[in-house]
């Protein structure tokens, strides 16, 4: 599914975490490693970013030969932005060379948590999340530095929110391409029924909807577990992603309840900023349904 990934370096240890965990990523043949600098704003020698781009084009060789070892076909490229104006911040030059190479994954870094235990999603990474057209995938610095064992691979154990919307179920269809994934989590949120009688008809009709989706992936050799709950979508998925101790959160950027349109402020996003866990955001080329 995501032959060609691109992967936005920035030099740190936690870069490194993520270089280790790339090749568990189901159908990854081809690699782009890309460093972008900065040159809008001052270097440690002043204006003078000559030593910077040459010494991210030597880091960069020193990744690619690492990757190759794993048989991936990896080539690189240092993007300098000069003009914020005319060509735009650090991320809109990621998004141009993630068209340019028609990459089907963008995997970005989110940093750490602040004091009240959220994701800092800085400029780049949330202008990424926002407005790339292809899905991402984001991971964090508590990102073990290998796999322990074969359950705790990426895509081994994935929690799938759903709102039984139609994108919804396209990350159904993407998850339904992908080897090595051992169990999926099917998570469905009652949250806007009011009265008894409201949430145990919508419970009803959330579980025959998950025993479909349940049996879709069996068909194609995936056991799922189902889970329903009753209350608010984001704080339900984050329990749920604790309590199975899942590897990878995967949503779509576009739904019709509240897996909304990826904005700050919106289910997914929330999700993102919250969790400690990676998520994949999978967007297709479907329109959203309205």
């Amino acid at each position: 599914m995501f032959e060609k990934v691109l992967v936005a370096l920035d030099f740190s240890p936690y870069s490194q975490k993520i270089l280790n965990r790339i090749s568990e990523i189901p159908g990854i043949r081809e690699v782009v490693l890309l460093h972008v600098v900065d040159a809008t704003r001052p270097s440690r020698l002043g204006w003078t970013h000559g030593p910077h781009i040459e010494n991210s084009k030597l880091l960069l060789a020193e990744k690619k030969a690492e990757l190759e070892k794993f048989g991936l076909q990896v080539s690189v490229n240092v993007d300098v932005v000069v003009n914020a104006i005319t060509q735009g911040t650090v991320a809109h030059a990621i998004l141009e060379i993630a068209e340019t190479e028609q990459v089907s994954l963008l995997v970005i870094g989110a940093r750490g948590i602040n004091p009240i235990q959220e994701l800092l999603l800085g400029s780049v990474s949330s202008t990424l999340l926002r407005d790339a057209r292809t899905s991402v995938l984001i991971v964090r610095d508590t990102l073990p530095e290998t796999t322990a064992a074969p359950d705790r691979q990426l895509f081994s154990r994935i929690l799938v929110p759903t709102d039984f919307s139609g994108p919804a179920d396209d990350v159904i269809s993407v998850l339904k391409t992908c080897t090595g994934i051992q169990t999926v989590t099917l998570l469905n949120v009652v949250s806007h029924a009011e009265t008894p009688k409201e949430i145990d008809e919508a419970v009803a009709q959330a579980t025959a909807r998950l025993a479909m989706l349940q049996q879709d992936l069996a068909a194609a050799g995936i056991v799922a577990n189902t889970r329903i709950r009753v209350g608010d979508p984001t704080e339900m998925i984050l329990s749920v992603a604790n309590e199975d101790n899942v590897t990878l959160i995967a949503m779509n950027a576009h739904g019709t309840n509240w897996l909304r349109t990826l904005l700050i402020g919106s289910t997914t996003f929330t999700v993102v900023r919250r969790t400690k866990k990676p998520v994949l955001v999978i967007r297709t080329k479907k329109v959203p349904e309205q």
